[in-house]
């Protein structure tokens, strides 16, 4: 019986994963549709958004199998708990991704901002590295890796407030362009969150290693944080990743 269900918790971890890669591949895809004009690949997004979505949907009934059937002591039960919680978080990760290709609408006919694109790419890249890192650690259980990759959402923050206010620069100097520049303001936010989700999923890690739940995201720890940093940072333009190291 012990060694039936070590099988398929390793399974269940296994599928975990493998929902995270695919959520990571969305990301990247969606961010490429929206900055490109071929929106004939939208499809593509919408594929892997039910594919992800159908993963989440498995997951919990493998999960609550293994609860109902093996009845998993409390550190294979909280490790249960951690795969149905995140998995929860990567399938909103998804439904953002999706709505990122929403908005390909046709932005690039009415106004293009390439500081503002360059923007939403290093987010995108930088939200994917971040949960490229985590399921890394989720697979070593490596807590102070999972620290670590809640701290780099900063940066995501950091992108995001540069992205508005370049945003607003360019609605003021050009009001028929407004809806377009909506779509770019709706975009940044969407990456954003998408931050925030991988700092939940960082935080899981810690639920499981010690069933607390502990808060890793540093705007909620330290709402001013992000403001300080652009102010002593505000000659040197726009930012860089290695500006946050």
């Amino acid at each position: 019986m012990a060694k039936k269900f070590t099988e398929e918790l390793k399974k269940l971890q296994n599928n975990f994963i493998s929902m995270g890669i695919d959520v990571n591949e969305e990301i990247y895809q969606a961010t490429k549709l929206f900055l490109s004009s071929n929106h004939a690949d939208k499809n593509i997004v919408s594929n892997q958004d039910k594919n992800v979505n159908q993963k989440e949907v498995n997951l919990e009934e493998q999960a609550l199998n293994l609860i109902a059937l093996q009845q998993p002591v409390a550190n294979d039960f909280r490790e249960i708990i951690c795969i149905l919680k995140a998995s929860s978080d990567l399938e909103r990760i998804g439904d953002h991704a999706a709505s990122i290709a929403n908005e390909a609408v046709h932005l690039k006919a009415v106004i293009q901002n390439p500081d503002v694109e360059r923007i939403i790419t290093q987010m995108s890249l930088k939200v994917r590295t971040m949960l490229e890192s985590f399921l890394n650690s989720y697979y070593h259980n490596d807590s102070y890796e999972s620290r670590v990759i809640a701290q780099e959402d900063i940066l995501v923050d950091k992108y995001f407030v540069q992205a508005r206010k370049l945003i607003m620069q360019e609605a003021e100097e050009h009001d028929l362009a407004i809806d377009a520049l909506y779509n770019y303001l709706r975009v940044i936010r969407l990456l954003e969150r998408i931050g925030d989700h991988i700092v939940n999923l960082t935080e899981w890690i810690l639920y499981r290693n010690s069933g607390e739940l502990v808060e890793l995201n540093p705007g909620k720890i330290e709402p001013d944080l992000v403001r300080r940093d652009l102010e002593k940072n505000k000659n040197n333009g726009l930012i860089d990743d290695k500006d946050n190291q």
